[in-house]
């Protein structure tokens, strides 16, 4: 199938690929920056900002209990939401150009809106000054994931 029907199903495996997509993308942004590769996690950020939303005290097993959740959904948000353009527009999902121009979309969008809107600054640069290019690897890492399964599961 390269242009999906719009059914709830090609959408909800949209989602779910998006999702594994986003499990990996999280262990490897946990995983760099607990080898000091990364100076930010993810899962963190993502724990920590929904903590601070929330005004909950925070501590390491709370993060990631929110952290891991949050980044998962979005991810599987993320996810449809390529099934539901891939199908507006009448793309080939499973063009390596329109997965790369997605998630080309999603990083700057994670650079300019989703970082600052979390308290790391425009780009990340309160976690790091490569927090760009930390995210643009974490983001490649996202769309390939995503493609390998979506070619699994659609």
């Amino acid at each position: 199938m390269l242009i999906p029907d719009l059914t709830i199903m090609n959408v909800l495996m949209g989602a779910f690929a998006g999702m594994m997509a986003g499990l990996l993308m999280g262990l490897v942004s946990e995983g760099c920056y607990e080898l000091m590769i990364f100076k930010s996690s993810l899962l963190r950020v993502d724990g920590s900002f929904l903590i601070r939303t929330l005004r909950m005290k925070e501590s390491k097993i709370l993060t990631y209990g929110m952290g891991l959740p949050v980044h998962v959904i979005t991810s599987g948000v993320f996810g449809a939401v390529y099934i539901l353009v891939a199908g507006q527009f009448k793309l080939n999902v499973f063009s390596v150009a329109t997965i790369a121009l997605y998630f080309f979309i999603l990083w700057l969008a994670m650079l300019f809106s989703a970082l600052p809107i979390a308290g790391q600054g425009i780009m990340g640069k309160r976690a790091g000054r490569s927090t760009w290019l930390e995210q643009l690897i974490l983001h490649i890492v996202y769309g390939i994931g995503y493609f390998v399964a979506l070619k699994l599961i659609l």
